[in-house]
């Protein structure tokens, strides 16, 4: 049924998929009122909109942008690449990418879930290599169809596993890209905790020893969501040495990120959800500073 929809979807333009999607959104929050209940929390705790009616505005605007994100997801996935490809419209910052590629040393791109994550990598793999670090779904008859979607060009997918970080470090030893959701919860004992917006999350470390390791250029980047089902717009945005060597600054970083367009972030997501053991550690944190 997935697959049907996913060839449908692939067939329409961008604009009705979107449209779709805002209309889908809107569905759910009127049978479901509590289904967006996260999103009105991380908002809240993000202190970005303190007015109540610009508050009520951006969760209007955000459940709509989530709606569209599924959605498009979907498409893209089914999507040949030069087609996937073709739905950005401008590019922002490619020339850092070109200083990077002429040093050698690989680029790790950190893409939080911002706009349409998964249209970044897909435009960098049209040009050149890069692998993917990607958490396979728990409903495990998904896997086809995700792994499938995202191998789009030169994309090549590491699962989140010891092996998959090896996959990592050979793809920059060799001196080409990896990319990273570094807003994604890590598993336990993978993590260290930092403020997110001033509230502590459980935040990844993989991200910033990487870089420490291998001299990598980091670039932020961002697949801004056009108006009107225009498609999108490819931010790239280098990090200087050290912007991210702790979980503070790239939490830090991230933030900043979000800033540029806070009403395309994915605030339903979880993202400070912990498991009992990292909560533990951070209770012995917080008694040990006392």
């Amino acid at each position: 049924m997935l697959n049907l929809l996913t060839k449908i979807l692939a067939l329409l333009p961008l604009r009705g998929v979107q449209a779709l999607g805002v209309s889908t959104a809107q569905i759910i929050q009127f049978i479901r009122p509590s289904y967006y209940k996260l999103l009105r929390e991380n908002l809240n705790i993000s202190n970005l909109y303190s007015n109540e009616t610009d508050f009520k505005n951006i969760v209007k605007t955000n459940i709509a942008e989530t709606g569209k994100g599924v959605l498009e997801t979907l498409k893209i996935w089914q999507l040949p690449d030069n087609k996937a490809v073709s739905l950005i419209k401008s590019v922002n910052g490619w020339q850092a990418v070109e200083a990077a590629i002429a040093l050698g040393k690989g680029i790790i791109f950190l893409t939080p879930h911002l706009g349409c994550f998964e249209i970044t990598s897909i435009y960098y793999a049209a040009k050149h290599p890069i692998t993917v670090l990607y958490r396979p779904p728990r409903q495990r008859w998904l896997t086809p169809l995700i792994e499938k979607g995202r191998s789009k060009g030169l994309v090549k997918l590491a699962p989140a596993t010891t092996s998959g970080v090896r996959l990592l470090m050979q793809a920059l030893k060799k001196g080409e890209a990896i990319g990273i959701l570094p807003d994604q919860l890590p598993a336990s004992g993978e993590g260290e905790w930092a403020n997110f917006f001033g509230k502590p999350a459980y935040t990844m470390t993989l991200a910033s020893k990487i870089a420490e390791k291998t001299g990598a250029q980091v670039i932020m980047a961002f697949g801004k969501r056009l108006p009107n089902g225009d498609g999108y717009a490819l931010y790239l945005t280098p990090l200087d040495k050290g912007a991210i060597a702790t979980p503070t600054l790239l939490n830090q970083a991230i933030e900043q990120q979000i800033k540029l367009c806070p009403e395309q972030y994915l605030w339903r997501y979880n993202r400070y959800k912990t498991s009992a053991n990292a909560r533990a550690k951070l209770e012995q944190q917080s008694e040990n500073q006392k």
